[in-house]
């Protein structure tokens, strides 16, 4: 049980940015327990109007420009620290990941693809 983390990768632009439905996925990338990564996302859930209460279990679309700030906030090593039940602790060794994270995400949109994240805790 914990905080477990993805990113897809799908075909279709979804209608919203937020707190889309859908079916067809390719898993992209897989994170366990890095909250620091969670809370980044949840921020960015809420800038782009997510409105559910609690941050799991929805889908939030990632653009180029996204990346762009994610990757310099990991590099920065400006990820906020966060906290949540059964989600462990990121500890800064998680970074040489994430960047291999946002390369595959940018790849992916080269290709046409939408990219997504989502997690489940």
């Amino acid at each position: 049980m914990g905080l477990d983390m993805y990113a897809y990768a799908i075909p279709e632009t979804p209608a919203a940015p937020v707190d889309f439905d859908t079916d067809a996925h390719n898993e992209l990338h897989y994170w366990r327990k890095h909250p620091n990564l969670h809370g980044w996302m949840e921020a960015l859930y809420r800038q782009k109007g997510g409105k559910d209460d609690v941050f799991n279990c929805v889908n939030l679309q990632l653009t180029s420009e996204d990346l762009d700030r994610l990757e310099a906030d990991i590099r920065g090593r400006n990820l906020p620290p966060t906290s949540g039940f059964f989600f462990g602790a990121s500890d800064g060794t998680e970074r040489a990941d994430d960047l291999a994270f946002v390369k595959k995400a940018r790849d992916a949109l080269a290709d046409g693809m939408t990219v997504f994240y989502t997690s489940w805790w």
